[in-house]
């Protein structure tokens, strides 16, 4: 078959390069054989195909030894290295044997550029499992994975704080911390009172922004509630208020107004892979290792554990 560069390809069936690298590593037709369930006969024809098809010898015989050639040697090289990249290429399109549902929550501002394709890459390697996502507020997502609603979520933890009341294995796979927001161009007059942009109760970023004003004197009062981000954030960005939010949801024409107008310092946030409590499905199991392989955090034990139980 010619290769399109003029020169001719050859095909080499993998049988063949499997019986020729298991003669070079028992050193004998004999054992090569026997570690792959053949006779001698067949063995051998198999190699004198692969030299017949190469034009030159690969093994010298003798009565007894059995010995590469200079050729044979670096072919050996050639065919583990062909080998191992098919045994990989059938380990990547290998049917999965798990399957089952799994029922996963994450909150809008989640690896919002990378949960698109980890659900891609989750839904090749396991096509039989179906993945039912609910996005939601982190304090929602708390009282689903409760109530077992969830098998597994994203969830906000605050260092310090209550955390989720999961059954120990908690992952922190991203940090962050709360800032104040406000439009590029916002202004307040000296002494006014500043108006704030929060979501209806319950929501983490009002408590956190609440619970830190209440221990200072400045004035402040809710100018704007709004349960969606993008009506806090169009508020934001009106100049109507300043917010509460996590660094990486600064959106442009907005900046960080920590410690302007007497406002204080808010605290870290961690986004942590929390789980029900009860037995983890095979499925849900190979879910939170595919998030935690997108995580820079190392996990903690407990969740390396649990992960780790063979499916």
């Amino acid at each position: 078959m010619n290769s399109g560069n003029g020169l001719m390809a050859v095909d080499f069936d993998p049988t063949v390069l499997r019986a020729f690298v298991a003669v070079s590593e028992a050193g004998s037709f004999t054992r090569a054989a026997q570690r792959l369930h053949l006779t001698q006969s067949a063995v051998s024809h198999q190699i004198r195909k692969l030299e017949d098809q190469i034009g030159r010898p690969l093994l010298l015989r003798t009565t007894r030894s059995l010995v590469l050639t200079e050729d044979g040697g670096d072919f050996l090289g050639h065919a583990k290295d062909i080998l191992e990249r098919l045994d990989a290429l059938a380990l990547r399109f290998r049917p999965s044997p798990i399957s089952g549902v799994v029922r996963f929550g994450v909150p809008e501002n989640f690896m919002s550029e990378r949960l698109s394709p980890l659900l891609a890459q989750f839904a090749r390697a396991f096509p039989e499992v179906r993945l039912d996502v609910n996005v939601s507020t982190y304090l929602d997502l708390q009282a689903m994975v409760k109530g077992k609603q969830l098998d597994l979520a994203v969830a906000m933890t605050i260092p310090g704080h209550e955390t989720l009341g999961g059954d120990g294995a908690e992952a922190v796979i991203w940090r962050t911390e709360f800032v104040w927001a406000a439009t590029d161009t916002f202004t307040i007059r000296r002494g006014a009172s500043i108006p704030i942009a929060f979501a209806p109760s319950p929501c983490v970023n009002r408590q956190v922004g609440i619970r830190a004003l209440e221990d200072t004197p400045i004035e402040w009062h809710i100018a704007y509630t709004s349960a969606s981000q993008q009506g806090i954030r169009a508020a934001v960005l009106a100049g109507l208020a300043i917010t509460v939010v996590t660094r990486g949801d600064i959106q442009p024409r907005m900046k960080v107004v920590d410690g302007s107008y007497g406002l204080p310092r808010l605290p870290r946030a961690d986004f942590t892979l929390v789980w029900s409590v009860g037995e983890k499905s095979a499925a849900a199991r190979a879910f939170g290792r595919m998030i935690l392989s997108q995580s820079e955090i190392p996990p903690a034990p407990g969740a390396v554990e649990l992960l780790d139980e063979p499916m």
